[in-house]
């Protein structure tokens, strides 16, 4: 099957030329700074307009009862949110150029994520000596250390990255007339999957939205856990594009260690998105298993590859 979708790409590959002029305009450094430019004004926006609705609340001028309109701290949460759909956008922006890369940005986001929860999570804590009784107390305290910890695994993540990127040595014409190939795949994947992360992002919107005027009519409360809106269906498409980007690495490389790393980012992918599933300390515990897994991978990797390179 993966044979088939190879030679139908060779196939077309040629004809992709729109495709790549697309690319080379939506996924350029010009284009990102362009896109940086207006999230972080529609961050700053929606921070003010947040702010506005809580200053309204509190002077009795619109009734919300939700805590989330109530804690001027709270009101980070909003403009986090679309900091994160940035990240998201960088995601796609660095496919093309290393699959470490790429799952350096997935840790980004989980950990970011995280973060935000803890600007939400804010407007709930209760101040009394029965801190490590109360739940919202609790999961504030291990998103705190949580963030601590992940923080610090992706600081050894991208340097033990870079110091490997250092050691790579030259590879023959051969080698590098297939990465190529694997480059302009992945251009073609991140290109595609642009629109598709779009359209999830609105298809998420619009779902909640209706969820939550449905729930207000009822009286009744789903939705619980806002912070999965988008992320938890992002990443199940994250861990489609990492099985595909595998599965096309073995025309491109049979390098066994270079197969298990991919391998294992995938596992790690599948672990944050079952983080999504649950809650409390068993959620924290599988992000920061996720991002550990990864790590260690990268570091089984870059050793292997060392020593692989000493013995020749």
């Amino acid at each position: 099957m993966v044979y088939i979708l190879l030679l139908i790409y060779w196939e077309l590959e040629p004809k992709l030329i729109h495709l790549k002029k697309i690319f080379e305009n939506i996924l350029s450094e010009k284009f990102r700074e362009h896109v940086e430019r207006i999230f972080i004004w529609i961050a700053i926006i929606s921070f003010l307009l947040h702010l506005s609705i809580i200053l309204l609340v509190s002077q009795d001028i619109i009734h919300l009862t939700s805590k989330f309109a109530t804690s001027p701290i709270s009101a980070i949460y909003t403009p986090f949110s679309f900091i994160l759909v940035y990240e998201v956008f960088l995601l796609v922006f660095y496919l093309p150029r290393s699959i470490s890369s790429y799952i350096g940005k997935q840790y980004e986001i989980i950990t970011l994520i995280v973060i935000r929860r803890i600007f939400k999570d804010i407007g709930y804590m209760d101040l009394s000596p029965n801190w490590f009784k109360l739940n919202h107390d609790l999961q504030f305290t291990y998103d705190l250390v949580t963030a601590l910890i992940l923080f610090f695994i992706i600081q050894q993540f991208y340097q033990k990255l870079g110091k490997h990127a250092m050691k790579e040595t030259t590879t023959t014409i051969e080698d590098k007339a297939r990465i190529d190939k694997f480059i302009k795949f992945k251009k073609t994947i991140a290109t595609i999957l642009i629109p598709v992360v779009i359209l999830l992002a609105f298809y998420s919107l619009i779902n909640w939205i209706i969820t939550a005027l449905q729930d207000h009519w009822n009286n009744i409360t789903t939705f619980k856990n806002i912070n999965n809106i988008f992320f938890e269906d992002f990443f199940i498409l994250l861990i489609i594009i990492d099985v595909i980007l595998l599965l096309f690495s073995f025309f491109y490389s049979d390098s066994f260690h270079k197969i298990i790393r991919n391998s294992g980012f995938i596992i790690s992918t599948i672990l944050i998105k079952l983080s999504f599933s649950v809650e409390g300390i068993i959620n924290n515990a599988l992000i920061v298993g996720a991002v550990s897994f990864g790590f260690l991978i990268l570091l089984i990797h870059n050793s292997y590859k060392s020593g692989t390179i000493i013995n020749k």
